[in-house]
């Protein structure tokens, strides 16, 4: 039984007939799932059809921050936002950070279910113990820093927090990211559920306090975190100055870094343009999430051209990959200006940055012309091009309409044996990373419930050289199938079900990591948390949102990769003359399935949904013991 953490409470939200109502949180859901991500899965699962139109009434939107949330632990203003993904057709999570998810905690609420569609634009008002719906037609249309101002404006509280969509969203791009401040869930298309549903935004205002269990404990469990945080040699100071980009030079020196669609990693090394050393001459200071003591996020100003005096937060790595190195721009100030336009029109920066590429790639290879394009040039490298489809894009403004929904819904639309240069996994883009260059990559970007998502099993010992479980050679394929089980299961309970920011987790725990959080979670909640349990729910959520997958229809025949990573070697730099060969990866994924107590087929086990307590699944799923 919980006795601090939550706060007991979760607030459903019809949309239909513009009711809610609060229940209880269930034991058995904190206890088996922690919250986050946990939550949205098993909430995903109970509630929402397999064949449900994500785009429906019938699709529900989940928030759920975890019980380590609106404490006073660091780095852990954090939630997650899960439903079904028109981007992908399956259950998938997304996480994010800001002052919202400690604002929900504050409000009073372990969860929101939204549910249903309303006829017309409406926003979202909790403060207290009242929900209300305004009207938000004046609103559909604005950018999200000029939703979410308006809305404060209005409610005549410049604290209250706001959870919102842009044009992408209002326009269904299946896209499109929810924003809160500057920060984002992307590419899943949440935005595009916010959209159907006719929700521009969520705002809400909180006094109260989350309840901790055993103060003493709490206290102590705190400091051990706060002191692993203060001695880390990575976080302090390298990574609290410049962020994730400091990547950008480490993914380069690796032969990982992406560029030009994936046909020139290696070879286009972009790191003295774009990587944290340049960008340093475009700092105006740092930003952080509610109670971060790192302040990893850094504001930059555009300088030069046609950009100058454009502010954003950030980019951070993945958008100097997906907006630099898939594009072949090496132009900071267009990257800037490519990252602000993507949050004002909430459209992810991942997925934008490597649908444009793959367009781009087209057009070299003579598939798209000027007269697809209404005359814009769409060569790799063409900055001016990359930032000005990101409006059209969230507006589906003429080449910009066939791109709205991601590489693999343009390469239906264009046909011609497109589909074979859209890089994503199960529709889901890739992230910044070459798997050509780190098996357990490959096999996380292939069998993840979400699609190429590599926030949910980042191979810290291939790309890091975290020597935890143990030091691993990122060319080999042997135990590569156990090792991204592995992360996975770590990433999901650690970080997305706690909530806790994969930073300090990855850079300043590494080996205390489950033992750390397992204390927190102990003292916070009343639960009996151990370290060894932290990694069966991590196993327990990917379980179950694979038999939800399965239900939907996904077979090993979507755990799978594109032709270009099995058919063409990396041809320079440090992982030059490396791919991942069909036979290695069927071997690969074989052993996946083996860790994981599944069939050949990528079918979950009814002996392993049974270890997991998750019985009603292996009946559901009709598998036996």
């Amino acid at each position: 039984m919980y006795t601090g953490g939550y706060t007991g409470k979760v607030l459903r939200i019809n949309l239909t007939d513009r009711t809610w109502n609060e229940e209880p949180l269930r034991e058995d859901m904190a206890a088996d799932f922690i919250g986050g991500a946990g939550f949205c899965i098993k909430y995903i699962y109970d509630e929402v059809g397999p064949h449900a139109d994500p785009l429906g009434p019938d699709n529900k939107l989940i928030y759920a921050p975890g019980p380590l949330t609106g404490t006073s632990v660091p780095c852990t203003s954090r939630m997650a936002i899960g439903a079904l993904s028109p981007l992908t057709g399956g259950a998938n999570v997304g996480l994010t950070g800001g002052h919202f998810p400690n604002e929900m905690k504050a409000a009073g609420y372990d969860a929101f279910i939204i549910e249903g569609q309303s006829a017309e634009p409406v926003y979202v008002w909790i403060k207290g113990a009242e929900v209300r719906f305004r009207p938000a037609g004046e609103l559909w249309g604005m950018t999200t820093s000029d939703c979410q101002q308006a809305i404060k404006d209005e409610l005549k509280d410049q604290n209250v927090r706001v959870s919102c969509i842009g044009p992408a969203g209002e326009n269904l791009s299946k896209i499109a990211s929810i924003v809160n401040e500057r920060r984002v869930v992307g590419r899943r298309g949440f935005g595009a559920v916010m959209g159907s549903k006719n929700l521009k935004a969520i705002a809400l205002r909180g006094n109260g306090r989350v309840p901790i269990a055993d103060e003493v404990k709490f206290a102590a469990a705190r400091k051990n975190i706060r002191d692993l945080m203060k001695n880390s040699p990575v976080l302090y100071p390298a990574f609290s100055k410049v962020g994730t980009s400091m990547l950008v030079e480490g993914m380069c020196a690796v032969g990982v870094f992406p560029a030009k669609n994936f046909t020139a990693t290696g070879a286009f090394t972009p790191d003295e343009e774009i990587g944290s050393g340049a960008l340093g001459a475009y700092g105006a200071g740092r930003m952080a999430c509610a109670g971060c003591p790192v302040a990893c996020s850094q504001m930059r100003l555009a300088q030069d051209g046609l950009y100058a005096g454009v502010l954003a937060e950030g980019p951070e790595y993945e958008t100097l990959y997906s907006y630099g190195g898939m594009t072949g721009v090496d132009n900071a100030d267009a990257i800037i200006a490519a990252d602000r336009l993507s949050d004002e029109y909430g459209i992810d920066t991942i997925s934008a940055g490597a649908t444009i590429a793959f367009a781009m790639e087209l057009w070299e290879r003579g598939i798209l012309t000027a007269e697809d394009t209404g005359g814009m040039d769409l060569s790799f490298g063409q900055k001016d091009s990359m930032v000005r489809l990101i409006p059209m894009m969230a507006q589906r403004q003429g080449i910009g309409d066939i791109l709205a929904d991601g590489s693999r819904e343009a390469a239906k639309k264009i046909g011609k044996g497109t589909e074979k240069y859209a890089m994503h996994v199960k529709g889901l883009e890739f992230p910044g990373y070459d798997p050509r260059g780190a098996m357990a990559m490959a096999m996380n970007y292939a069998t993840c419930y979400a699609g190429a998502d590599h926030n949910k099993g980042f191979p810290v010992q291939e790309l890091l050289g975290t020597p935890i479980p143990k030091e691993f050679d990122r060319f080999a394929y042997e135990e590569k199938g156990w090792l991204a089980a592995y992360n996975q299961d770590m990433a999901t309970g650690l970080s997305d079900s706690a909530t806790m920011c994969v930073f300090p987790v990855l850079l300043a725990l590494a080996g205390v990591a489950t033992e750390t959080v397992s204390a927190l979670l102990d003292a916070a909640t009343g639960i009996p948390f151990r370290a060894e349990d932290i990694k069966v729910v991590g196993e327990r959520t990917n379980n179950l949102a694979r038999v939800y997958n399965t239900l939907v229809g996904f077979t090993r025949a979507d755990d799978d990769l594109p032709e270009r990573i099995k058919t063409e070697p990396l041809s320079q730099g440090a992982a030059s003359g490396h791919s991942v060969p069909q036979e290695a990866f069927d071997s690969m994924l074989d052993e996946y399935y083996d860790s994981r107590g599944w069939t050949r087929e990528g079918i979950p086990g009814g002996a392993k949904l049974r270890e997991l307590g998750l019985e009603y699944a292996a009946a559901k799923l009709g598998v036996a013991k």
